[in-house]
């Protein structure tokens, strides 16, 4: 299927897998790239060494393009640009609208720009800064969300900007992708079903979690780090949601000791960090002093499978998925998926 998404970044197939940090690894991203989709390495819980070492690894298992999602508010982004364009890394993803600059110097080296955004007014900021695409995520989608479903937000961003728009918030099949098609996107992005596949390094204890939860399992809360967060609704979570503001700044300046102590970064690189996210997010203080929790407590669950002190970030979709194909049989399911739906759609007797 070619979209302007696949003509854009050489892909096969117009979906996305998105770049989770602690989740989007080496493995995951290249069954990914491998099943003719654009994978995506989270970086943002990754050193630049740890990157570029990430890169590499990718690299050796497939010949197929993909991509790194970045924090363009990180101290370190330019050095992090710096290393996908001598590593030869086919797109740029970032959380949030990286600066001009970022975009420029990403562009003239060859490089996709495909920041990510929740609301109209952002993906018309990066388009007119030179974004070659954006993906715009509805309140559906896991982690950190907006208010307004895909299906508004959706066609608002089509309408706005000329670049290809990549649908995120609630996709898991291929009914979901002609839907997203036919609002005028050029592919969607998924995260919670490319996370619940046989080649996403989560441990397996974190998956039957997910498989087990019903859509009214899943819960936003701003008591991670103090903004919108979806994720799964556990005893831990509910606990949070007690939790006064005291017991909240103690975790919160525990959670920084120990993300500086994952990340090798030092003290002073933090707070020019904390003071940069506080600008370019416009937050309050409490809320750069939370930062280090999502990181901290979305590893504990990730990677050490400690669903009882870990948080589990997810979109909606998480309820109705009942199953862990493996990259290709999952992407070769939704493409299927939509070539028959089209396929009825436009049969004979049948009205457009």
């Amino acid at each position: 299927m070619r979209t302007a998404l696949t003509d854009l970044v050489g892909v096969r197939h117009p979906l996305v897998q998105t770049g989770m940090g602690w989740v989007a690894g080496p493995r995951l991203v290249s069954a990914v790239a491998e099943a003719g989709a654009l994978g995506v390495l989270g970086s943002a819980t990754m050193t630049p060494e740890e990157l570029r070492a990430a890169v590499r690894k990718v690299r050796s298992r497939t010949g197929q393009p993909f991509g790194v999602n970045l924090r363009a508010d990180a101290g370190d982004a330019r050095e992090r640009v710096d290393i996908l364009i001598e590593e030869g890394v086919r797109v740029a993803s970032f959380a949030l609208a990286p600066s001009r600059e970022l975009i420029a110097r990403l562009k003239d080296a060859g490089v996709v720009v495909v920041p990510s955004v929740g609301a109209r007014r952002h993906a018309e900021k990066v388009a007119a800064w030179g974004a070659d695409a954006v993906v715009v995520q509805g309140a559906e989608g896991g982690g950190h969300t907006g208010e307004v479903a895909t299906s508004v937000l959706l066609p608002q961003v089509v309408d706005a900007v000329g670049i290809p728009v990549v649908a995120a918030g609630g996709f898991r099949d291929g009914r979901g992708l002609v839907a997203a098609l036919a609002f005028g996107a050029a592919g969607v992005a998924m995260g919670t079903r490319f996370l619940l596949t046989a080649d996403s390094t989560v441990p397996a204890a974190v998956k039957a979690a997910y498989l087990a939860a019903t859509v009214r399992d899943v819960t936003v809360t701003t008591k991670v780090d103090g903004l919108p967060h979806r994720m799964l609704r556990t005893p831990f979570v509910a606990g949070l949601e007690r939790s006064g503001r005291l017991g909240g700044l103690v975790r919160s300046l525990r959670h920084a000791a120990a993300f500086r102590a994952l990340s090798g970064t030092g003290w002073a690189a933090m707070v020019r960090d904390g003071l940069a996210m506080r600008h370019g997010r416009e937050l309050t203080w409490g809320q750069v002093l939370m930062a280090a929790n999502t990181p901290v407590l979305l590893r504990a669950a990730m990677v050490d499978g400690r669903t009882d002190v870990g948080v589990m970030a997810s979109g909606q979709v998480a309820g109705v998925i009942d199953d862990l194909p493996t990259c290709a049989e999952l992407v070769g399911r939704v493409m299927a998926e939509a070539e028959e739906v089209l396929a009825a759609l436009t049969a004979p007797g049948v009205t457009p």
